[in-house]
């Protein structure tokens, strides 16, 4: 059974009377929240200070109001409650003493703090020191191999020498070379010369059968690549803009080339669908109307993607209305669907027929057919935009004395450009097109269009 210290200690109360007694008093109920408060208050920490970072705060007080370590030490528990361990061995003593670096030759003397168990070993850094490996020749290789009349022994054995002194740095050598004593050479000739040594005493002395990484160097080429750093530098402000200007237009030239080479293939696209559909409607016609089994997939002639309208497939399995197989998919844009329901209006064919299978089947080709040829209508216009457009900028440059005057046979009694011009002027043409043309401006374009659009929207011939 629970006794009063029980219920008491659940209760968290406490106090002198409580205890004594052993029994809970009213008071000890009523009062119970001023004693929790007095408790919370007794146990109350150091509240940081306005202004004063955390990270600051924290090296001054910690949870258990311990003093701030000595030492940083680097713990897994951090800084706070984890002071420095201290080891109790005693210290390795230190020790002022001379030392020589075997990178220098004048045998300097140095002084620097090091253990006293490392006295009398080599500087550490020494090994740091790489020096490159200059091949040494003798007199008999000299005369046999590496005689040659532009430079004297004595002028291969100096340049030889500055090598090693200054580790292959040819630019220093130049400057160290003894031009009063020998022949003024450049940094290119110095190159040239030890490299070919090299690489003669190389294949001189290498065993047969060994494959060899001889090093050559290209005189001429690094001659003529500081010759034209050097015209490149030297250019004047007018020279760098012109350059700029000229790389702007090859890119426009590019872009515009794109362009038209997209357009053409789009065209192409545009008529084989047209001639792979008229042919595959005459197959259909002469074809004798019985029943015949079903032909694979892969027997229908191909036709691409971009040709009329692609309408989904329903294959799968369930229950589908017929009719949704009439709705056009979302690639067909707002204009292709106004333009396509104001050719069924002029036509007279009701927008929304009785879905039977026939039917479906004829309604979504001749939409199809009638998305083509609106395409096909729009890409002449653009064509026959484009060709007028160049046939002015000829007559312009004719006119300006660059190009010679159109001939009789290739122009039209229309007046507009003929298409059986001379291949050789043709290539002129295109030539100057691609540099001095600008590009049409998209406001004319967006006319042209729109003059097609509503042409193709108010003749629209009929299907085969």
């Amino acid at each position: 059974m629970a006794t009063g210290a029980d219920v008491r200690d659940i209760l968290e109360l406490g106090g002198v009377e409580s205890e004594n007694t052993g029994t809970i008093n009213k008071k000890d109920i009523i009062n119970s929240d001023k004693k929790k408060s007095k408790k919370s208050s007794e146990t109350l920490t150091f509240k940081r200070p306005e202004g004063m970072h955390r990270e600051v705060y924290a090296l001054l007080y910690s949870d258990k109001k311990d003093a701030p370590p000595l030492l940083p030490s680097d713990t897994t528990q951090g800084y706070r409650t984890v002071k420095a361990k201290l080891g109790s061995k005693k210290v390795r003593p230190w020790k002022w003493m001379p030392f020589t670096n075997p990178a220098r030759k004048d045998g300097a003397m140095f002084y620097h703090w090091r253990r006293a168990a490392e006295e009398g070993k080599d500087y550490p850094f020494a090994r740091f020191n790489k020096t490159v490996q200059v091949p040494v020749y003798s007199e008999q290789e000299y005369q046999m191999y590496l005689h040659d009349d532009a430079w004297t022994k004595a002028e291969t054995d100096h340049l030889f020498d500055l090598a090693r002194r200054f580790d292959l740095r040819f630019v220093v050598i130049h400057d160290r070379y003894d031009h009063q004593q020998f022949k003024k050479r450049s940094v290119e000739d110095l190159k040239e010369r030890y490299y070919h040594i090299c690489a003669k005493l190389a294949n001189i002395r290498a065993a047969p059968g060994t494959d060899l990484k001889i090093p050559v160097f290209d005189a001429g080429h690094e001659r003529r690549r500081k010759e034209q750093l050097e015209r490149l530098y030297n250019r004047t402000p007018e020279q760098v803009a012109e350059e700029e200007y000229l790389i702007q237009e090859l890119r426009k030239i590019e872009t515009r080339k794109k362009e038209r080479e997209k357009r053409t293939q789009d065209l192409q696209k545009l008529i084989t669908a047209a001639d792979t559909t008229t042919e595959q409607r005459r197959a259909e016609r002469k074809a004798p109307k019985k029943k015949l089994p079903q032909k694979k997939e892969t027997e229908k002639p191909a036709v691409p993607e971009t040709a009329g309208i692609k309408f989904p497939d329903f294959k799968s399995a369930g229950v589908t209305l017929r009719s949704q197989r009439m709705k056009l998919p979302s690639s067909v844009g707002q204009k292709k669907i106004k333009a396509l329901e104001q050719m069924l209006m002029e036509l007279g064919v009701d927008l929304n027929p009785m879905p039977t299978e026939e039917i479906v089947q004829m309604f979504n080709e001749l939409r199809s057919d009638l998305v083509l040829l609106y395409e096909l209508k729009q890409a002449f216009a653009n064509c026959e935009y484009e060709l007028q457009m160049l046939r002015h900028r000829y007559e312009a440059l004719a006119k300006a004395g660059s190009v010679g005057p159109l001939s009789a046979e290739g122009a039209h009694p229309d007046g507009q450009a003929g298409l059986g011009m001379e291949e050789g002027k043709g290539d002129a043409k295109d030539q100057i097109i691609d540099v001095v043309g600008a590009p049409l401006t998209p406001n004319s374009v967006r006319r042209k269009v729109g003059g097609a659009e509503q042409g193709a929207l108010r003749s629209p011939t009929q299907m085969p």
